[in-house]
């Protein structure tokens, strides 16, 4: 916008002294009120964009519902819009007579090994005279039924024996009456339970996880899945078995339960830790979650999921009060190699201490600043267009299985050029952009973490971003939503066994119930030397029949 409004000098000098003075005043007025125009539009366009920004991020992502940004300006402006008529949808064609007959079944992917319940109807005539009649055929109708869990009690019965020798030497050597029973002096004395005592064979009870207490492994498993897996709080859990089932159980014995099945976890908990940290290349990311505290009443406090995997490894969560920088520092003491991660300075600061670190930087979250900055510049498009041939490269590696060493030959000669086409639109565009538009802090970011972002192109067996990290941390958000907070401070890293083991199951591919199932049904006669053997990696390697359908 040009803001000079020149007037010509023979015009004004035509002029009466009073209206030049007039005139030359106005265009002053006029001057000022066109520079404060400016410099509202450029504050409207900034505040527009970061309301386009917290709608999009408070509502989800495209893929979810979202709230049209166009309707919230309309409301905000108290304007009302009449709706478009919806046209008639047109009806379809009646399908012909003998479609039904030619029509074949569809694949549901359900499997055919299901248990079969047969119920056979028979007509009242058959049913009064059965000797009148004779079968000549059959028709078959299959529903898909589903049963609801039940509790049951397991009675652990143990029948007690005694030696036949034992029994003859007790009445041998002890006269007996005329009705052939011991003596009321022999009874008396406990003469006859001695005896028989040393004698009793009993079997002993197998060992449970949790001893004394009430629950089975069944029950157990089933707690975990339903409060981690099905992200049910404890308070509707115990609605469900008391209101459905009749079976009133307290939420702090569920919660006491937990942590012993925590504990009973940890020794596999930790050997996947020590096999992660012998990797060479490692994925981190957190994710915050509320958690309460005693010592902080009356409000919440934020703590955090510090989660790291290798991609097609175990997945790792780690429980920290905190977003410093000590969390990472200890779990990765002794890790060397590349770590892949976002622009979170606390990685950045624990690289420039360690040598034998490689910093690799996440395309998905850069790539998340400039969608951010989609529709309030069209410069962006260009941007999104490079990063989405980037992903292309990959997509391509993908389908084909290709290995390190053809990724990192494709993408030296594919990716490296459209990497430099990128870094020096950013050298040209960003000097000419707001810094604190969208699309300037998409930029700042880029520049900021440049090198990083090119590592990848040099190592195959390094991904572009951290999505598999990303999705692994995906069902706690959920749960975040139903439950709201960790009750308790400790609550925290129990919580992290258990996401880790449930996590890792997921990513090679393995039924969680199952799992879990098996390897808490073992774990009380196991030794240490045994648990390798049972981690999520070296069990899906065993059980190759706990394999569930790939998600579509």
């Amino acid at each position: 916008m040009n803001l000079a409004l020149p007037l010509a000098p023979e015009l004004l000098a035509q002029l009466p002294e009073p209206l030049r003075w007039v005139v030359l005043q106005r265009v002053e007025q006029l001057q000022n009120a066109l520079s404060q125009i400016q410099s509202l539009t450029a504050e409207n366009q900034l505040l527009r964009q970061k309301l386009d920004a917290l709608i999009r991020r408070y509502f989800g992502s495209p893929k979810n519902e979202t709230l049209d940004p166009n309707q919230l300006l309309l409301l905000l402006a108290g304007l009302t819009q009449t709706p478009a008529p919806v046209p008639p949808t047109p009806a379809k064609p009646a399908p012909a007579a003998n479609a039904t007959a030619n029509r074949k079944p569809a694949r549901s992917g359900i499997p055919e090994n299901l248990p079969i319940e047969t119920v056979v109807l028979l007509p009242d005539e058959v049913k009064a005279n059965p000797d009148q009649f004779r079968q000549i055929d059959e028709l078959v109708t299959r529903e898909l039924d589903y049963e609801p869990g039940r509790f049951l009690w397991r009675h652990f019965v143990r029948p007690k024996f005694v030696r036949q020798t034992a029994a003859a030497s007790v009445t041998e050597t002890t006269p007996a009456t005329p009705e052939g029973k011991l003596p009321p002096l022999v009874l008396a004395l406990g003469l006859s339970q001695l005896t028989e005592a040393k004698e009793v064979l009993i079997a002993d009870l197998p060992k449970r996880l949790i001893e004394k207490g009430l629950p089975g492994v069944g029950l157990l498993v089933h707690l975990i899945l339903s409060r981690f897996e099905d992200h049910l709080p404890f308070y509707r859990l115990e609605k469900i078995f008391r209101q459905r089932h009749g079976v009133p159980i307290a939420r702090q014995t569920m919660v006491d339960w937990t942590e012993r099945l925590a504990d009973w976890l940890s020794p596999i908990y930790r050997e996947m830790i020590a096999g992660l940290i012998a990797a060479k290349y490692l994925q981190a990311d957190e994710t915050p979650i509320k958690y309460l505290d005693r010592e902080v009443p009356g409000r919440s406090c934020t703590g955090y999921f510090w989660v790291y995997s290798q991609p097609g490894g175990d997945v790792i969560f780690e429980w920290k009060t905190s977003r410093g920088r000590d969390g990472p520092k200890e779990f990765l003491k002794d890790f060397k190699g590349k770590l892949q991660c976002d622009g979170y300075g606390v990685y950045r600061s624990l690289a420039k201490e360690r040598a034998d670190w490689i910093l690799i930087a996440c395309w998905a979250h850069c790539r998340r600043y400039f969608y951010e900055a989609k529709g309030h510049d069209r410069r962006t498009a260009w941007f999104l267009k490079q990063i989405s041939l980037l992903y292309d490269i990959e997509r391509r590696l993908r389908q084909q299985k290709a290995g390190s060493n053809l990724r990192q030959a494709v993408r030296a000669a594919e990716a490296k050029p459209v990497l430099a086409r990128i870094g020096k639109a950013l050298e040209k565009i960003g000097p000419k952009v707001l810094p604190q538009s969208l699309l300037g802090k998409a930029i700042r970011y880029a520049q900021g973490l440049w090198v990083e972002l090119n590592r990848y192109v040099e190592y195959g067996e390094v991904e572009i971003d951290n999505n598999p990290i990303e999705n692994s941390i995906r069902p706690t958000a959920v749960g975040k939503k139903n439950f709201l907070f960790i009750g308790h401070p400790e609550a925290g890293q129990r919580s992290a066994v258990i996401y880790s083991i449930l996590g890792s199951c997921h990513r090679h591919g393995i039924n969680p119930a199952l799992y879990l199932r098996d390897v808490l049904s073992r774990l009380p006669d196991m030794q240490q030397s045994e648990v390798p053997t049972i981690t999520p990696k070296a069990w899906a390697k065993a059980h190759p029949e706990a394999r569930v359908l790939p998600p579509k």
